[in-house]
């Protein structure tokens, strides 16, 4: 299955209690394949709707994974459509510089799973 994702795109995905949030801060390649690096929100949306606005509207969303790593088959055991695509920021480039720079996990489980939501 290939990826069609890209840095900067906000991805939508659903678990049981709504719709949940997170953005692709950057693609790698490691030993063992394609690494995400991800940044997963907190909130929770009710519907697809609601989170396309949440990103839109310019409200503040709370990162819950403010960084963290899955290989390629873990990002494939999460259904997530891309709903939007926007620059990083300065503080999302930051974020990465510092994970590249330390010695990290990168998890081979669905992102659902890492961050412990059903």
């Amino acid at each position: 299955m290939t990826l069609d994702f890209a840095p900067g795109d906000d991805l939508v995905f659903q678990i049981e209690s709504g719709f949940g949030l997170f953005r692709i801060l950057a693609v790698g390649e490691k030993e063992h394949g394609t690494i995400w690096h991800l940044l997963a929100y907190e909130e929770l949306f009710p519907d697809v709707e609601t989170a396309e606005m949440a990103l839109s509207g310019g409200i503040a969303l709370k990162g819950r994974a403010t960084h963290f790593a899955v290989t390629n088959r873990g990002l494939e055991k999460t259904p997530a459509a891309r709903i939007s695509n926007h620059p990083l920021t300065d503080g999302e480039r930051a974020m990465l510089r510092l994970w590249t720079d330390e010695n990290h996990q990168i998890f081979d489980r669905s992102v659902q799973s890492v961050l412990g939501l059903r």
